[in-house]
């Protein structure tokens, strides 16, 4: 079985678990991902939201989760590796990375806007780093700007396509021309490849290409590394697991999901993201949800100006309140039938 190097550290399985917020890839998940060979993914966004202070002391409370999680998952692991996504667009990107590299993160990966920092924040840590990337230009601007700034490059970078759940690096009109010509994105996905190889040359280190968005089965892990990259990310399969942290109620509304009831959405972050429809869609597509209360966790978030609290419609739906909450979904979402286990999934991803 092929395995996933990244610098001095190996995932004896090729297949990253992407991470998943709010709350739906925790320790429990990410613990069970890195025990079975992958690398489980802890997401920080708002992670803290089951802590008792987290409505008066938000950023505290995300800052002991992140800690405690990482720790958690990585005392799990049996020897794997445990990661975070900090998503970039965060008010409190900087904090939540350097607090998840001191706790011992593995690896740290960054996307919803480029990392520009990303180099300094993991400075003087064992955390590897990647960008999550839609385009060959996102990459080569981010690989530039790290190389003059801190004469530093990624240690690994995983490139989301157009099928992937929750937020996306596309607009809506891209999204449509690439699902209609899904070669179109492969090509993306090869020149994205091609540049990261030329980096390699020029840092003399393997910086190790992961493909992520829509991958469901062995298939499309097969297609990915055939296409030149090193390894797959996963996110939506791993939710109607036992391990993943979400509520029952909330695994359940991926087993119901059909082809038909996924839909692109604009979220109050301002990007387009993949969700199931539900009653919480169909209610703000009729009028905005007054944000009764501001968490503070987008860095260009308005609250008198957004359809809806993102934080508010997430916890909602990951405590189990599908009906007036956001599910975030991934585009094969329809074809999950049934609650299964990690050590399943991953099988069934290598099989092959």
């Amino acid at each position: 079985m092929k395995e996933l190097h990244i610098g001095d550290k190996i995932a004896k399985v090729p297949v990253i678990q992407g991470g998943m917020g709010v709350g739906v890839s925790l320790s429990s998940l990410a613990g069970a991902v890195a025990a079975n060979g992958g690398i489980g993914i802890i997401s920080t966004a708002q992670i803290g939201y089951d802590e008792p202070d987290f409505k008066t002391n938000t950023k505290e409370a995300n800052k002991r989760a992140i800690e405690k999680h990482v720790k958690k998952a990585l005392e799990q692991a049996n020897g794997g590796l445990v990661g975070v996504n900090v998503m970039t667009a965060l008010k409190d990107y900087a904090e939540h990375v350097r607090t998840a590299a001191k706790a011992g993160a593995d690896v740290i990966i960054c996307g919803a806007g480029l990392p520009t920092d990303l180099p300094e924040l993991v400075e003087g840590t064992d955390s590897k780093f990647a960008p999550i990337v839609s385009s060959e230009k996102a990459v080569s601007i981010l690989f530039k700007m790290w190389e003059k700034k801190y004469n530093k490059t990624a240690d690994f970078v995983v490139i989301e396509g157009p099928k992937a759940g929750g937020h996306l690096g596309f607009s809506a009109d891209q999204v449509a021309k690439f699902l209609s010509d899904e070669e179109n994105f492969d090509d993306e996905i090869v020149k994205i490849i091609k540049r990261v190889r030329a980096q390699e040359k020029k840092y003399d280190k393997h910086i190790p290409v992961i493909v992520a968005g829509g991958i469901f089965d062995s298939k499309d892990v097969k297609h990915a590394l055939e296409l030149g990259a090193d390894g797959v990310q996963v996110a939506s399969r791993f939710v109607a697991t036992r391990e993943c942290d979400a509520d029952i109620r909330y695994k359940q509304a991926y087993i119901d999901a059909t082809k038909e009831n996924i839909q692109i959405i604009k979220s109050p972050v301002g990007m387009p993201g993949r969700a199931l429809r539900n009653k919480f869609i169909e209610k703000v597509e009729q009028s905005a949800c007054k944000v009764e209360k501001c968490y503070g966790c987008l860095a260009k978030c308005k609250p008198a100006e957004i359809p809806y609290c993102i934080t508010d419609a997430l916890i909602k739906a990951v405590k189990g309140d599908i009906d007036n909450g956001l599910v975030f979904c991934g585009s094969n979402t329809g074809r999950i039938t049934q609650i299964s286990t990690v050590k399943q999934v991953m099988e069934e991803l290598m099989a092959f």
